[in-house]
């Protein structure tokens, strides 16, 4: 039997339950508050335990920056270097909830190299308490955090002056930083913008109203958090379905599950798949506790229409009559979060919703200083700077921009070696390919006239990891030149690396397949393979070539067209005796005198001097380690 206590917990749990959540993040700049603040709503609220209050005490007496007086800002400021310097570096992460919301707030840090931080707190965040020290007003910092919030489209936000106890609570110094933030904000888009003067340290209009500012007749700060509306700022109109995952359990079932991150579906809906197009109509909206009639974010749910669709992860289901673009061309802002600057012909990884594809950099407009907002004209962003660039994709994206929609809007970028992210953006639009910043300058006109390619050297190498080099095998038939070839051409492509193979079959099978064996032809087959070579060479591939070239003076002119800096000689020094055992067939025809030319044999073959390497054909893997250790020694790999 139920009793009445159990039923009381049920009640409460049940209304817990449907309690909405509030997102929330602080900024502003060192010792402005923001940790204390925090601390504060949760002292003054009775939202930590008896031992975290006992821990509290503790600290503040030992490593607290508020004299006598409990530090709350230790609630927050949790790793020793902060604790130490007394600022926030990391964010501090924090929930707590009232008899009437949810709350997780993310203290973030001032300090402008820490910029990243802050983005990352406020990527998911719904309102913004930005803190100015009422000793200070205004300032730099005030204005960086400010454009980041308008930045990131958070719609709320509370301008809290705090450290009124020290300038006496006075009405005048709140009203003048109240008029100054106003002035800097009007040249933002944030639609909502509360004023709180208080004290954080004191409690002043934390959790209760201050008696100090009898002429403030606004809400205290948890009033506000409390009562603030935001169910709003959510996208009900935009139905956006990125399928994350294909359920097919049985061949009876087929459904698409992923988070709703816009609009709204009901059961019956019609629907489009896209990039197909193809239609059909919701048949089931299924989640974990049963079928629901509607969806809406952020809800996680599984699909099923009335009709067989091929759909796959990183495709997007939305209403037929409300689409997002399909483009692989668009403007973005973005923050660089990485220690290494930009790189502006690299090729990284964008990761959009459930989708990844491989991105590149068409421009970068302007950089913004984030201090003074100035557009500033630069090649590269730096890490904590923000640029606006117009990037392209290999295949389209299924977005829309940012200030509309900011699920289908943002983006992170993902350098494809280290698998870091490197910067996270958001769209503002798609830009029309004729549109697009011309890519071609006057000098890269010139270098096209005299057919030059418009990739250095170095971007090759940076590309593929490798130079460029030709390394030639020479030796007699039978010697086992081509083994040797063959066999470096799969350990260098299973390594990562791009390599082709040439040899006297592949060759005279199409590029000289009008040549024969004389003296005169066997020059022109090998000049041809050596200017072949040289292309492959210059766009960064490695090239094995398998050839007798019997005369010194025919591989000299090889090396010359080649390039002696990339061209690298091995030598097959293998015994007459071996070669017959190895291609008794052929040699027993030069015997009969059905083959007249055969070098070493019926015709000269010169030696070549002074190799990079030789080697014998009886140790294969030792010749392929030789030949590896080589290409450390100079620098080829």
């Amino acid at each position: 039997m139920t009793g009445k206590s159990d039923l009381d917990i049920q009640a409460f749990l049940a209304q817990d339950e449907q309690k909405d959540l509030l997102r929330l993040l602080t900024a502003g700049s060192v010792d402005d508050g923001k940790s204390t603040l925090i601390g504060r709503l949760l002292f003054d609220s009775k939202r930590i335990y008896e031992d975290q209050l006992a821990a509290l005490e503790t600290d503040s007496k030992r490593v607290g920056h508020a004299g006598e007086n409990i530090d709350y800002a230790l609630l927050l400021d949790g790793l020793k270097a902060e604790r130490e310097q007394g600022i926030t570096i990391d964010v501090a992460y924090r929930y707590f909830n009232t008899n009437k919301r949810k709350f997780i707030i993310a203290d973030t840090p001032g300090h402008e190299q820490y910029t990243r931080n802050m983005v990352t707190g406020a990527s998911t965040a719904n309102l913004a308490i930005i803190l100015i020290d009422a000793t200070k007003g205004v300032i730099t910092q005030t204005r960086r955090h400010t454009f980041l919030v308008n930045l990131l489209g958070i719609q709320h936000v509370v301008l809290a002056v705090n450290k009124m106890d020290l300038v006496d609570y006075k009405q005048e110094v709140f009203e003048k930083i109240r008029a100054d933030y106003e002035d800097f904000v009007a040249q933002l888009d944030i639609p909502d913008v509360e004023y709180i003067p208080m004290s954080a340290l004191n409690g002043d209009n934390v959790v209760d109203e201050s008696e100090h500012m009898p002429w403030y007749q606004g809400k205290c700060m948890l009033d506000f958090l409390e009562t603030v509306h935001i169910s709003s700022d959510r996208n009900f109109e935009d139905f956006r379905f990125p399928v994350q995952y294909v359920q097919r359990p049985d061949r009876d079932f087929r459904g698409f599950s992923g988070k709703v991150a816009s609009g709204i579906v009901k059961r019956g809906d019609e629907v489009m798949a896209l990039p197909s197009r193809k239609q059909s109509k919701v048949k089931e909206i299924i989640t974990y506790d049963g079928e629901l009639e509607k969806a809406f974010p952020p809800q996680s749910v599984t699909l099923t229409l009335e009709d067989e669709i091929d759909i796959s992860r990183g495709e997007m289901l939305v209403h037929t009559d409300n689409q997002p673009r399909l483009e692989r061309h668009f403007e973005a802002m973005v923050v660089w979060m990485d220690e290494e600057p930009m790189d502006p012909s690299a090729q990284l990884i964008i990761k959009h919703n459930t989708n990844k594809t491989k991105v590149r950099f068409d421009q970068l407009r302007y950089q913004i200083d984030v201090n003074t907002l100035e557009k500033k004209e630069i090649n590269v962003l730096a890490l904590n700077e923000i640029g606006r660039m117009v990037m392209t994709t290999m295949k389209p994206l299924l977005f829309d921009p940012y200030k509309k929609n900011h699920h289908t809007g943002a983006f992170v970028l993902i350098d494809p070696i280290s698998h870091n992210t490197v910067a996270v953006g958001m769209i503002i639009d798609k830009v029309n390919a004729d549109e697009l910043p011309s890519r071609i300058t006057e000098m890269d006109r010139e270098k096209m006239n005299r057919g030059e390619s418009l990739i250095t050297t170095e971007e090759r190498e940076k590309r593929y990891g490798q130079k460029g080099h030709t390394i030639w095998i020479t030796g007699l038939h039978g010697s086992g030149k081509r083994e040797l070839a063959y066999s470096l051409e799969k350990r260098l492509f299973d390594e990562g690396k791009t390599v082709v193979v040439f040899d006297g079959i592949t060759i005279r099978a199409g590029l000289s397949h009008e040549l024969d064996f004389t003296s005169s032809d066997r020059a022109e087959h090998l000049r041809r393979v050596a200017h072949v070579c040289r292309m492959l060479n210059e766009q960064g591939i490695i090239t094995i070539c398998s050839f007798i070239s019997p005369k010194a003076e025919t591989r000299r002119q090889v090396q010359e067209i080649v390039g002696e800096e990339r061209f690298h000689v091995i030598y097959m020094d293998a015994s007459l005796e071996y070669c017959k055992n190895q291609k008794p067939e052929l040699y027993q025809k030069a015997d009969s005198g059905e083959l007249e030319v055969l070098p070493g044999y019926t015709t000269i073959y010169e030696k070549p001097e002074n190799v990079q390497m030789v080697c014998s054909p009886e140790t294969l893997e030792g010749n392929l380690n030789m030949v590896m250790e080589y290409f450390g020694k100079v620098k080829v790999l």
